[in-house]
């Protein structure tokens, strides 16, 4: 797992020793905490600020044809599969579950949303059976069909089991669609469209594909609308 090398990562690991340091007065020590901890926040909000306006400067359009071939999908009734590990299924599901409902002022918006990590005992037999590494494909073996959407999340973009499922899905003739950061890992390559999140910590990489999703949903739910009331 790549080392954090941010200023805030960097001052909290100060914390520790202002802890230890000698002092007459519980009060400093309380204001050295209070102060160090106010530093940490402050570091976080302006990398995350800095991070947010790269992906402004330089990465909308890719975040617009993903969009494209999401809006796809809901015009020709296609399946879209999310999956992915730990905090990344959290955001497969919530992505998941942001495309299967959205309100559009009469109607709901209706994709064909799955999150394959929503199903534990599905899941888990397949890890039982198949072990870890292909406990997205054996899922994906029942319900692809050529034309849909698999949208891998990987931070890291190694995930085996996401580069599994990606390298499955394509061979089927689906859609492929990853979510990582730092340098992209193998997903970049692997999957026919790649968001790569410009940021070596994965709390920030976590941070922006759940932003991500809203962006996306963000669109979709304004272009599909429009279409009612134009």
């Amino acid at each position: 797992m790549p080392d954090e090398k941010k200023p805030w990562r960097e001052i909290a690991q100060r914390e520790a020793e202002v802890t230890k340091v000698d002092s007459p007065s519980q009060t400093n020590k309380g204001e050295a905490k209070s102060k160090l901890r106010r530093e940490i926040i402050s570091g976080y909000i302006q990398d995350s600020l800095k991070c947010m306006e790269n992906i402004n400067n330089n990465e909308v359009e890719k975040i617009e044809n993903i969009a494209d071939i999401l809006i796809k999908a809901h015009d020709e009734g296609k399946q879209i599969f999310t999956l992915g590990n730990g905090g990344a299924a959290s955001v497969a599901s919530h992505l998941a579950a942001d495309l299967s409902k959205a309100w559009l002022g009469d109607r709901l918006m209706r994709l064909k949303a799955i999150c394959l990590t929503d199903n534990v005992s599905l899941v888990t037999a397949w890890m039982n059976d198949a072990g870890y590494d292909y406990m997205f494909v054996g899922p994906l073996e029942n319900l692809l069909n050529s034309g849909d959407i698999v949208i891998g999340i990987s931070a890291s973009g190694n995930s085996k089991n996401v580069l599994n499922a990606i390298e499955y899905a394509n061979k089927r003739g689906a859609i492929t669609v990853g979510f990582t950061g730092f340098d992209g890992g193998k997903l970049k390559g692997l999957a026919q469209h790649c968001f790569i999140v410009p940021s070596d910590s994965f709390k920030r990489v976590e941070d922006f594909h759940m932003i991500l999703g809203h962006m996306i949903k963000a669109v979709l739910v304004n272009e599909i609308k429009s279409r009612i009331t134009s």
